[in-house]
């Protein structure tokens, strides 16, 4: 089978790695029955990582044409008499818009749906997204009949189960290892020099290596004397009594009685019942010592919180003013947070605004709530900025439009923000257009 490159711009390049078939067509019947049949279509579709389907339904989308792909027979239909270089030039079109990236123009991308019902290309090469043109006929029948999921998360779940037995596994391994030394420590014989403490402490060695020296305790211990006469430099050996009794004895002749207990919790040698008892003195103690410091959320993100609650239990927003502590600024600016964070803050934000603007209007009663709504609206777009600052004008008009703001405020805040100490904010550059709008609007109409 005769193979080509994918994509015009590197069919000249020899050692491109992706490929796919030449395309082979076939006419089929007379006069109106006539039809052009792609023969290879399902090994095209393959190469290109997408549906037969998808292929098929652009030909025709293109074409004016009525096109089919019958998924038993694996048969690609056309109506009408087409030749292959008019398809092939069609289908190179399908490449450049749903399988090429446009960031590294690699074919190694997959068709994602959005939550907003968007086609996206996402490049495993690049890890670029590419937005599709949605004004494209074909982009319906994708979303009627989005790509199957991989089977890649399938082997991912197994690669997780597999994962986690690993970890069991060492754990297991761990506490078998933690048995091993305990049982050594008890079999070996610990002397002390006088029944003082010593201050130079033979360094050990962590067992590693295989069962069988792990299981050896004479060998091991061999082994710590060599490390402890390598370590001294007037070739004399120290040991010292490493037991829990020893070393709580030799605590408490240094130190009060509550340090020792403290001292002992870094030990490690603290049997269970002894440690938590210690824990649930040390915690009884806390209180003494200084103030607890607690982390409390600030006053904005508190109003935050509790309008959400509100609104959810289907409270009216002319209802917090009264229920909520803080200046009705702070209300405002914590409502229009509240409504429009997350995904209204970034494309769509005008959209999101008219579709809640009835929240706006119950919470909006005169002049001075109407102001106090517009500066919600300008720390909003100050706060999160990209989209939302380039649509502040349609949410302006959209709320103008649905009679919650009147134009003699929203010309005072315009003035207000271009005098004061936001003046350099670019609310006021993307909201322009609007107050040249109503000043034109207003002039004709003392005009007329």
């Amino acid at each position: 089978m005769a193979l080509q490159n994918i994509g015009a711009s590197n069919s000249d390049d020899a050692f491109y790695r992706y490929k796919m078939p030449k395309m082979i067509t076939k006419i089929e019947g007379r006069g109106n029955g006539i039809k052009t049949n792609v023969v290879n279509m399902v090994d095209i579709a393959k190469a290109l990582h997408r549906p037969a389907t998808y292929t098929t339904k652009y030909f025709g989308c293109e074409l004016g044409a009525q096109s089919k792909f019958d998924e038993k027979t694996c048969t690609s239909l056309v109506n009408g008499a087409h030749d292959t270089a008019k398809l092939a030039g069609l289908l190179e079109n399908f490449i450049k818009k749903y399988v090429q990236c446009y960031g590294c123009g690699n074919p190694e991308t997959e068709i994602i749906i959005t939550k907003t019902q968007m086609i996206t290309l996402k490049c495993a090469a690049c890890g670029f997204v590419s937005d599709v043109d949605m004004r494209d006929k074909l982009t319906t029948f994708i979303l009627k009949n989005p790509p199957e999921q991989k089977k890649a998360s399938k082997d991912k779940k197994g690669m997780r189960r597999a994962e986690k037995e690993r970890l069991k596994e060492g754990e297991a391994a761990d506490e078998e290892l933690k048995k091993l030394k305990k049982e050594t420590k008890k079999k070996g014989t610990v002397s002390s020099k006088d029944g003082a403490s010593s201050k130079r402490v033979a360094s050990k060695k962590k067992p590693t290596g295989s069962d069988e020296e792990r299981s050896s305790p004479p060998d091991s211990q061999a082994d710590d004397n060599e490390v402890a006469d390598d370590n001294d430099d007037d070739g004399v050996q120290w040991q010292t009594d490493t037991s829990a009794e020893a070393a709580r004895q030799r605590i408490q002749e240094q130190l009060n009685a509550v340090t020792a207990e403290m001292v002992m919790l870094s030990t490690g040698n603290v049997p269970d019942e002894e440690e938590k008892k210690v824990n649930q003195e040390k915690k009884e103690e806390a209180p003494k010592i200084g103030p607890e410091v607690v982390e409390k959320p600030s006053t904005h993100n508190q109003l935050i919180i509790e309008i959400k609650a509100m609104l959810k239990k289907g409270s009216k927003p002319s209802e917090l003013s009264s229920s909520l502590p803080g200046s009705h600024q702070e209300i405002m600016n914590a409502l229009f947070e509240a409504l429009f964070e997350g995904e209204g803050a970034g494309k769509g934000f005008a959209k999101e605004v008219d579709k809640k603007k009835k929240y706006l209007a119950a919470a909006v009663q005169d002049e001075e709530s109407q102001m106090c709504l517009l500066r919600a609206m300008e720390a909003f777009c100050g706060k999160f900025g990209g989209d939302a600052v380039k649509e502040v004008a349609l949410a302006a008009k959209s709320l103008y439009d649905g009679d919650v703001l009147e134009e003699e405020c929203i010309m005072k805040w315009y003035k207000e923000g271009l005098t004061g100490a936001s003046k350099s904010s670019a609310v006021w550059k993307n909201i322009k257009p609007f107050i040249e709008w109503l000043q034109n609007a207003e002039s004709e109409s003392e005009d007329e």
